[in-house]
């Protein structure tokens, strides 16, 4: 739309000359605007929902105790068994420490025989106590 065909006049005319055009609401007015806070009443309650989590976590730890049970009947079979071959195992470690020993003594006797007064297998320190040798060699250097 022209200025002339608003103004129903050729040219152009003042600003203040034109007819008042302002906007408006519409007849009836404008539909109601909804700005309260609705929320839907969707989903668990808060009680369903702390029974739910309180009922996996129950379960849950329902089943670490049966795990544990399970486990520690494992872990006593298996120091049982332990427990029941240890003779076997302690006479055949002692079987091979006196083998190794006499190794060992003759070993000695061989090296010092030049040395006057001493004698073979002879504790050299004055404890008064016989210990094993804490590794499984009697001496790893001579062999």
């Amino acid at each position: 739309m022209t200025e002339a065909s608003i103004r129903n006049k050729p040219g152009m005319a003042s600003v203040k000359d034109m007819p008042l055009l302002q906007d408006g609401p519409p007849p009836g007015g404008f539909a109601p605007v909804r700005f309260a806070r609705r929320i839907p009443n969707k989903g668990p309650s808060a009680i369903a929902i702390f029974l739910a989590t309180f009922g996996a976590f129950s379960w849950g730890m329902y089943q670490v105790g049966k795990g544990n049970k399970i486990r520690r009947a494992l872990k006593e079979e298996k120091y049982a068994a332990r427990r029941a071959i240890l003779p076997t195992l302690q006479a055949e470690e002692d079987e091979r420490f006196v083998k190794e020993w006499k190794k060992y003594l003759e070993e000695e006797a061989r090296i010092m025989k030049d040395v006057p007064g001493w004698k073979v297998g002879e504790n050299v320190y004055n404890s008064g106590r016989w210990m094993p040798p804490a590794t499984g060699e009697l001496r790893p250097d001579i062999w």
